[in-house]
């Protein structure tokens, strides 16, 4: 048994001079009472702009009671009849499918009933003296605030608001709709919508309120957010990671990552994807939380580089997230879409390529991937048709390629590959971020974590599933292909994928002194694969040196440049470590 030294609670230090974290409301507006004195005006507006999720009646329970405005701008009561926006929402949810939608273009001013927003905005405009408080998502329609506070929220945090049935959909009032409905609309058409309103929003925050805790909410001046945000852009950082049970789940999370025991399973571990996890910022005195696709917003060439920027605007490309088989069952049979069905489909621009590197392994582990020689494709579709309607159950092995897999093992998946990890395996998963472009084909014929059977997109997969991906091919392309590319003293790297249809390469360096490296001018994602211990250190001081563990993913901005990894502490059988390298391909050698 290791020591479990896996930090869930990963910080960012919020460069001096700042001005603190206000804790709990009292201490909130207090320091928004301030910001009116300062300004010394007969009238103040604040305008409380609010990220789809945010309990906005409970912001403005508290606020109302303690400011007491001369007048109250609900912006809710403003937008057109849910009805109106269910119509509108349609055409990129519609459909019986529980899962896909499309990507909407829809802007926020198009929620919004024009002539009650006129009679708001002239309402505002009459009060020439006292406190104005506009709150809601898309109050700065009504005014742009002479004091304006953004209530944010990360995408985790909403969905758990979901399935906790505490918040519902941007525009609709509390309906009977299921957790995964509510999902589905948020990543097709809310998230979306709100990313649009907030990105020119951040360079004018007065102030940002961190919402994740109702019962203490924090408050920081929106300068300090900003410089914290230039900040994380010239040092390695880590996100807050998140762990989800899956019926699939195993154990190996609960021990390494010291979770809580008594939680049946843990399936999934995101620690290295910002559009769902947080940044956790240290004023010292307290940890403010704030959802980490800000820091993708405010300052995406320094922390993506010029090249992966011009490609892929202010989206993060790669996630890293861990999948925990050990002690568990198979993931799904499952196949992901090619670029062209993506973008028709689904209105997405690339699509998501991804590969399993084998953290962990037991010793009956194996891996799907790729299909057979000389199967039968129509037989094939019939046995997972037949297998879906509820008859004999899909005979895997007789169809898809088995591969034993080892600890260190990688497995390059492009996009229309079949593939699945089996039962007793920890895998690194590191792929594109369309993360939820996932085509199950067979389930084993399990039910989900809430009783029903998971939602299976046969047409879809047989559509996607490229048939001469066989065998031999997969043995050839896809299954450990290491090359040996530089050493030196005390370390050696390799290329170790990914495939040549996949925009993101990967490098293993093995190390038992520093290693040199160099983010060559764009982003790189790294976790450490082997060692209990390690240190990412700058060679002229740029930033302080960062510690990281074993399992940990972090992130290393495009502006840092050169850096160096080093073993400390304990070392694992052998003596070495290992980190594993992502970053984008760019065309350049």
């Amino acid at each position: 048994m290791r020591r479990p030294n896996y930090d869930r609670f990963p910080t960012l230090p919020v460069p001096a001079p700042h001005e603190g974290c206000a804790c709990g409301w009292d201490a909130i507006v207090a320091r928004i009472k301030d910001a009116v004195r300062d300004r010394a005006a007969a009238r103040t507006v604040i305008t409380v702009e609010c990220y789809a999720g945010v309990h906005e009646d409970a912001v403005a329970e508290a606020l109302v009671s303690r400011l007491r405005p001369a007048h109250l701008v609900r912006v809710a009561d403003l937008m057109r009849a849910s009805t109106a926006i269910e119509r509108m929402v349609e055409p990129f949810i519609g459909g019986a499918d529980p899962v896909f939608g499309f990507l909407c273009g829809l802007t926020l001013d198009e929620y919004f009933d024009p002539a009650r927003l006129a009679t708001a905005v002239g309402k505002v405009e009459e009060f020439r003296s006292g406190l104005v408080l506009i709150i809601g998502c898309g109050a700065t329609l009504v005014h742009e605030g002479d004091l304006l506070l953004y209530a944010d929220l990360s995408r985790w945090e909403a969905q758990n608001r979901f399935r906790r049935n505490e918040s519902w959909n941007l525009g609709t009032p509390p309906q009977r709709t299921t957790a995964a409905e509510r999902y589905k609309r948020a990543f097709f058409v809310d998230w979306r919508v709100c990313d649009r309103w907030k990105r020119p929003l951040i360079r004018r925050w007065d102030f940002l309120l961190d919402t994740h805790d109702p019962i203490t909410p924090k408050l920081a001046r929106g300068e300090d957010i900003r410089r914290a945000l230039r900040h994380a852009a010239t040092r390695p950082f880590r996100l807050v990671p998140f762990f989800d049970p899956a019926p699939w789940g195993g154990q190996w999370m609960k021990e390494v990552c010291d979770l809580d025991r008594g939680t049946p399973n843990y399936g999934w571990c995101f620690d290295g994807v910002p559009e769902e996890n947080s940044l956790l910022l240290d004023f010292g005195t307290a940890r403010m939380e704030i959802p980490a696709l800000n820091l993708v917003f405010d300052q995406p060439r320094a922390l993506l580089g010029d090249a992966v920027h011009a490609r892929f605007g202010d989206e993060f490309p790669i996630r890293f997230d861990l999948l925990d088989t050990m002690g568990g069952g198979n993931l799904s049979f499952q196949v992901h879409p090619l670029t062209e069905y993506i973008q028709s489909r689904f209105g997405m621009h690339y699509t998501q390529d991804e590969s399993y590197y084998l953290l962990d392994a037991g010793p009956d582990a194996q891996v799907y991937l790729g299909l057979r020689e000389g199967i039968d494709p129509a037989a094939m579709a019939r046995d997972l048709r037949t297998a879906q309607a509820g008859g004999a159950p899909f005979d895997a092995q007789r169809y898809a390629q088995s591969w034993p897999a080892r600890r260190h093992d990688h497995f390059l998946i492009p996009a229309g590959t079949a593939h699945c990890s089996g039962a007793n395996s920890m895998v690194l998963e590191i792929s594109a971020t369309p993360y939820i472009f996932t085509f199950k084909m067979w389930d084993w014929g399990r039910l989900g974590l809430d009783g029903r059977p998971r939602p299976i997109h046969l047409d879809h997969g047989l559509a996607n599933l490229q048939w001469d991906r066989t065998t031999e091919w997969t043995r050839r392309e896809l299954v450990n292909q290491f090359q040996p590319l530089a050493s030196g003293p005390g370390w050696r790297e390799e290329r170790t994928g990914l495939h040549a249809r996949e925009f993101i390469e990967t490098r293993r360096h093995w190390f038992t002194a520093p290693v040199p490296h160099h983010t060559g001018g764009g982003v790189n994602v790294l976790n450490l694969v082997q060692g209990e211990e390690a240190v990412v250190e700058s060679p002229d001081s740029a930033f302080a040196p960062f510690v990281v563990h074993f399992a940990e993913t972090f992130i290393v901005p495009a502006a840092v440049g050169s850096y160096s990894v080093r073993p400390q502490g304990d070392r694992t059988a052998g003596g070495e470590c290992a980190t594993l390298k992502a970053l984008v391909r760019t065309g350049l050698p």
